[in-house]
């Protein structure tokens, strides 16, 4: 049997129907990636958001306290935008929530007063060493078949279309 031979249509297997009948002369079959990826992707993330529920802490601002635990130093505000992809000002809100639920402190740049750091506290590092494990499992089921060889040639595959995407964003 083909490894890489679906036994049956999935999801985006009939959205491409449903698309290739509804725009027969448009080429649907990046739906077949795209889709699956975005589809993956929502899922995944629907259960990080069941995952963190009891905890009270959003997705984003796990994302946020990910970024501090590891960096291995505290950082601006600035920083932590940088490497989660959201606005300064949704950082600052998330920031401001982590910092009344003792998650992350805030303290004064020692060269400058005038700058904020950021820093995950030990109840911080606490949730992300509970949680973050969890979550590698949880991708690791996702893989769930792929040997090691397949799963290099799949993180190489969508490594370059992440390349692709970030090429497309750069005005």
């Amino acid at each position: 049997m083909d490894p890489t031979a679906s036994p049956e249509p999935d999801f985006i297997d009939k959205v491409r129907q449903e698309w290739a009948s509804t725009y027969p002369d448009i080429d649907t079959s990046p739906i077949e990636v795209l889709g699956r990826i975005t589809r993956i992707s929502s899922q995944a993330l629907h259960r990080l958001d069941r995952a963190l529920g009891p905890s009270g802490v959003s997705r984003a601002e796990f994302e946020v306290l990910c970024a501090l635990a590891r960096s291995g130093r505290p950082l601006r505000a600035s920083e932590v935008t940088a490497v989660t992809m959201v606005s300064g000002a949704a950082t600052t809100k998330h920031a401001d929530r982590l910092v009344k639920l003792g998650l992350v402190e805030r303290e004064r740049f020692e060269r400058d007063g005038r700058v904020v750091l950021l820093k995950v506290t030990d109840a911080g590092r606490a949730m992300v060493d509970e949680e973050f494990p969890r979550r590698v499992d949880r991708d690791r089921q996702l893989l769930t078949g792929l040997d090691d060889a397949e799963r290099e040639i799949l993180a190489r595959l969508l490594q370059r279309i992440a390349r692709n995407s970030d090429d497309a964003e750069r005005p």
